[in-house]
């Protein structure tokens, strides 16, 4: 294949195609992007990327991402510390706080489990949920992994453990999505909206 760029922006382009939701035509559109906009995009951009990279660490607590640890979650004294939310990635934990409807504090597992890839409880921070229920402050403890088998299994093992500290613990709901309409939804996703139903 021939060569369209010096081996600077080719190596540029193959970085950014490496990123998720960019192929390697979106990473050319981008490269191009910030080349057209060297002042405005490029030059800020790779100062952001420096400093993000040197000052931005994993949260010893929970395992957000922040410039500050333990990170600015852990530390809002706003928050309910008797409520833990679990997820499997700190995406999904940025996902919950733009819905806004979180108080209580997070613990990101790192993943989930599984048998196909070798992921076993001691891999995933599963220890570290259990270290900071021990103590007595939780009440409950709330599962939002995701409704994928390896998800669900994830979530069951986690129950399980909870079950023997006596920790109360709960499931996001699964079903019908706002706004979403029956004929659109596939056949798991109405199965679980009618077993998870409840009374008006």
């Amino acid at each position: 294949m021939k060569r369209q760029a010096g081996p600077e922006l080719e190596k540029l382009i193959q970085l950014l195609a490496r990123l998720p939701g960019l192929g390697p035509r979106s990473a050319r559109r981008a490269v191009l992007h910030l080349i057209k906009n060297r002042e405005k995009l490029f030059d800020p951009l790779t100062l952001a990327l420096e400093d993000a990279r040197h000052k931005v660490s994993q949260c010893s607590v929970c395992g957000n991402v922040d410039t500050v640890d333990p990170c600015s979650i852990c530390r809002d004294p706003r928050r309910d510390k008797s409520l833990i939310c679990v997820i499997e990635d700190v995406g999904d934990l940025w996902a919950l706080e733009r819905a806004g409807a979180w108080t209580g504090l997070y613990h990101v597992l790192g993943g989930t489990l599984s048998a196909l890839g070798g992921v076993r409880p001691e891999d995933l921070s599963i220890g570290g949920l259990l270290d900071r229920v021990g103590d007595g402050s939780v009440k409950e403890v709330v599962l939002a992994t995701n409704a994928t088998v390896e998800g669900q299994t994830t979530a069951h093992y986690i129950t399980e453990r909870l079950k023997e500290k006596g920790i109360a613990t709960s499931r996001l709901a699964h079903g019908v999505p706002v706004g979403g309409e029956l004929d659109y939804l596939d056949e798991g996703t109405l199965t679980q909206a009618l077993r998870a139903r409840r009374p008006l």
